[in-house]
């Protein structure tokens, strides 16, 4: 199989513990620092806005309450997500997916897609993943991959942008993960390294995919997993693993 194509240190939900969480923050501070890639969570507004947010309500990173689904983004605009992190990043706004995506694109920063669907959105917070995707990264030297926990949001990607790279997630690595990897068209399988075995890992590069570990905050783990030939680790501690960590 090809090694693997993008950064193998990447900052999770933009800037780790540096930030507020998907944020833009957080990604100028990951290009800062000279990460080469970030992930972030992409869910829909109520209006279908796809935006940065990782839980289905507005409570803990945002200054808001309600769910997600039922807030329109133009509500959103008027709430801090960044307040709740520092005082010098109050009025940090919540970023739209095609804000985040534009920044990625300028800054140059590869970008792990994780689709986030409220409950009952899976296929259309996949489809319009997917979509926005296909027109934010169109002419981008590196596309980015799109990850979900979600099979019916994968499936719906995999339908409207084919050509989109996508991950699967999963907590531990299930008994029929390559049947959904083939299913789903997935290029890699993305777990908790608390729940790896390297005979996994052999087997995930023997059936052809990669292999990328959630959420690797100790460098010592981190060698470890690539000593076991781990494609790339997603980290919180932007201050303790560096992206050229090897």
């Amino acid at each position: 199989m090809k090694p693997w194509p993008y950064p193998r240190i990447i900052a999770h939900r933009g800037g780790g513990t540096l930030a507020p969480e998907n944020t833009l923050a957080g990604m100028r501070k990951a290009r800062e620092l000279g990460f080469g890639g970030v992930e972030f969570d992409v869910m829909l507004a109520g209006d279908a806005t796809p935006i940065l947010m990782h839980d289905e309500t507005l409570a803990r990173t945002t200054n808001g309450s309600g769910a997600i689904a039922d807030t329109a983004y133009r509500d959103m605009l008027k709430l801090d997500a960044g307040g709740w992190f520092s005082r010098g990043h109050a009025g940090e706004p919540v970023p739209s997916f095609d804000q985040a995506g534009r920044l990625c694109v300028e800054l140059g920063l590869w970008a792990n897609v994780e689709i986030k669907p409220s409950k009952g959105f899976e296929a259309q917070t996949g489809t319009a993943t997917a979509l926005a995707a296909r027109e934010l990264w169109r002419g981008a030297p590196v596309q980015p991959v799109l990850s979900s926990f979600q099979p019916a949001a994968l499936a719906a990607a995999k339908q409207a942008a084919p050509e989109l790279p996508r991950g699967a997630l999963t907590k531990g690595i299930p008994a029929d993960w390559e049947h959904w990897m083939q299913v789903l068209g997935c290029v890699s399988l993305h777990c908790d390294y608390r729940m790896l075995l390297p005979q996994q890992v052999r087997a995930v590069h023997d059936a052809g995919y990669w292999l990328a570990c959630w959420t690797v905050n100790d460098p010592e783990i981190a060698r470890v997993l690539f000593d076991w030939g781990v494609d790339a680790v997603i980290t919180d501690r932007l201050d303790r693993i560096a992206p050229d960590f090897t």
